[in-house]
């Protein structure tokens, strides 16, 4: 079986397509359970649209899980469609975003840190003017967000869990072992799962979220692993994710997991 739950369409601003583009390639791929889940709007946001080239408008998000649901009738014969979304989080705004979602029937929510410091983890030079031990403040704030994302209570996967080094792959190099050994820590008696999200071969660092470094810890705390192409082109759907498959068994995992209406399904390795 092959499932894939991260995927983007247009409404998001930075990705191609049509939703139904997405679908239909996972149909072609022959994947079994295809997952929706664009950006979240920044619902916290006076504006409809704050960052039009990173997520949707606050007016179209009904529009999208209508959408989302109309595909999931229109292709239950030849697909399991999942209703989720990318969420971002911010502490100070976390029950805001939690009402919006209680509101829908999603299968599932990813929670992402994109931001740390109120800064995109992907912008390009936030970390020249730093000195070292900035840098190791920035990166600990950042798994302090995401051990805070997993605590509460909101999702079921968390996205892409070291993209900090997306277009910085010397973020890896900083050295704060101690707050990833405590993510993961926090992570697995929360019971959320993470990704291996397969979309590092479209930034500077090259293959994927997160490290092998980090899955092998993720093992020793019993952290469940999920699978998303984070595709923002229809070709990327399920991208390497036999390749992931092997990678974890080789790590010792035994399963994968998806969920649907916030149930968790295991897949044997």
């Amino acid at each position: 079986m092959t499932f894939d739950l991260h995927t983007h369409h247009y409404r998001c601003g930075h990705a191609e397509g049509e939703i139904e583009d997405y679908i239909k390639a996972a149909i072609d791929k022959g994947l079994e359970y295809i997952g929706i889940a664009d950006h979240s709007p920044y619902f916290y946001s006076d504006e409809d649209q704050l960052y039009p080239g990173i997520a949707m408008p606050i007016s179209g998000f009904e529009a999208y899980v209508q959408e989302v649901l109309q595909l999931k009738e229109k292709y239950k014969n030849q697909i399991h469609v999942l209703l989720g979304v990318e969420s971002d989080f911010f502490p100070q705004h976390a029950e805001l975003y939690a009402a919006y979602y209680r509101k829908y029937p999603f299968d599932y929510v990813i929670g992402s840190v994109h931001y740390v410091d109120e800064v995109n983890i992907f912008k390009q030079g936030r970390w020249d003017a730093l000195s070292e031990a900035e840098h190791i403040a920035v990166k600990e704030r950042y798994y302090d967000l995401i051990q805070q994302s997993a605590k509460s209570g909101i999702f079921q996967v968390l996205g892409h869990i070291d993209a900090m080094k997306g277009f910085y792959p010397a973020f890896s190099d900083i050295p704060a072992d101690h707050a990833i050994e405590q993510t993961l820590k926090v992570i697995g008696e929360a019971g959320v799962a993470i990704e291996v999200n397969t979309s590092g071969g479209t930034k500077a660092v090259g293959g994927w979220y997160p490290s092998d470094r980090i899955l092998e810890r993720a093992h020793h705390y019993g952290v469940d692993i999920s699978f998303g192409s984070d595709a923002h082109i229809p070709s990327r759907i399920g991208e390497d994710f036999d390749k992931v498959k092997q990678r974890l068994k080789e790590i010792g995992f035994k399963e994968m997991v998806y969920f649907v209406q916030k149930q968790k399904r295991s897949l044997p390795l």
